[in-house]
């Protein structure tokens, strides 16, 4: 049997670490979670974000978070704010300091300033004793055991505690404030997610002369002309009043090839397959993936709330939006 690395039980080890760190810190959240949360909606301004070092990497990250989940919020480094950027805060904001020791002395060169101005306090600290945790509103504990550091140094379990405690808060905040899907899609428009969630049949299907149809008289050949023309490899079988009563497809043709049908007479609808899948303006793009692939189709047309034709779209339309 193969030896095993040290270095996969180094990892292990780091792992578990701060896995069982994580573990016994879910059974500290307390009321001092519960008025941190409350603080922070009773709040009229932003949440600001400070902490130096490791805890200002973690610090950015949280503030990122909350921002995108409907807590409007930003980063503001305890170094430049004792040279002029303590001006980003206002007496309506609420900060949140982070530090695991809670005596960064950058940040409680700080303090009296933002205490004086009646800004609301948050510690997110290690140390509930320490002079950060004094001065605080609410007081979130991610204290530690150990780091996974194997000299206990290198801020890692604690780091990893403090990025979880962010996390919870903006989770709850985000359930308590009723934010959606669509909110969060609103703050991530260029994303994947964001095209997947604010996207609809609408924006991306392909109308007036671009749709593929002919009428309910038209022979095989015109529908072979018209397929031909529009590039969709289908074509739409309307009646009078621009009503769907069928499809047909490059996949029909083929396998109509084994059955002698004369294209320059045979009526287009004794060759189409009737009631065809269809779709609304008003459905998600993402929704219409799971259709065609649960269907095993890659074309559909667009219809309104009387069946006629306003639309098509094809498997490639969805490529181009970003939505597959």
């Amino acid at each position: 049997m193969t030896a095993r690395s040290p270095f996969e039980q180094f990892g292990r080890d780091v792992i578990q670490i701060e896995a069982d760190a994580l573990a016994a810190l879910a059974q500290r959240v307390d009321a001092q979670f519960a008025r941190a949360c409350e603080i922070i909606l009773a709040g009229t301004g932003r949440v600001v974000v400070t902490g130096m070092g490791k805890s200002g990497h973690v610090g950015n990250k949280i503030a990122a978070t909350l921002a995108s989940t409907g807590t409007p919020s930003f980063f503001v480094h305890p170094g430049e704010a004792s040279h002029g950027d303590l001006g980003m805060i206002t007496p309506a904001d609420v900060v949140l300091a982070l530090s695991n020791s809670g005596e960064t002395d950058e940040i409680l060169l700080i303090l009296p300033i933002i205490k004086r101005m009646g800004a609301k306090l948050i510690a997110l600290t290690g140390n509930r004793d320490s002079s950060l945790a004094r001065q605080a509103d609410a007081v979130l504990d991610c204290g530690v055991e150990k780091e996974a550091c194997p000299h206990n140094l290198a801020p890692t379990a604690s780091t990893t505690a403090a990025l979880a405690v962010g996390d919870a808060l903006a989770v709850a905040l985000l359930n308590s404030r009723g934010f959606t899907r669509d909110d969060f899609a609103r703050a991530h428009p260029a994303g994947r997610l964001g095209r997947r969630l604010l996207v609809y049949v609408g924006d991306i299907m392909r109308t007036g002369d671009a749709v593929p149809v002919v009428k309910r008289d038209a022979l095989l050949r015109d529908a072979l002309l018209e397929m031909t023309g529009k590039g969709m490899g289908m074509t739409g079988v309307t009646d009078k009043d621009g009503r769907l009563l069928g499809i047909l497809t490059d996949g029909d043709l083929r396998r109509l090839l084994n059955r002698n049908i004369d294209v320059h007479t045979a009526p287009v609808t004794e060759v189409m397959t009737p009631d065809p899948k269809t779709t609304r303006a008003d459905r998600l793009a993402a929704e219409i993936v799971a259709l065609m692939r649960a269907n095993k189709i890659y074309v559909l047309f667009v219809v309104d709330d009387r069946h006629r034709v306003v639309g098509a779209l094809n498997m490639h339309d969805l490529l181009r939006a970003g939505v597959v």
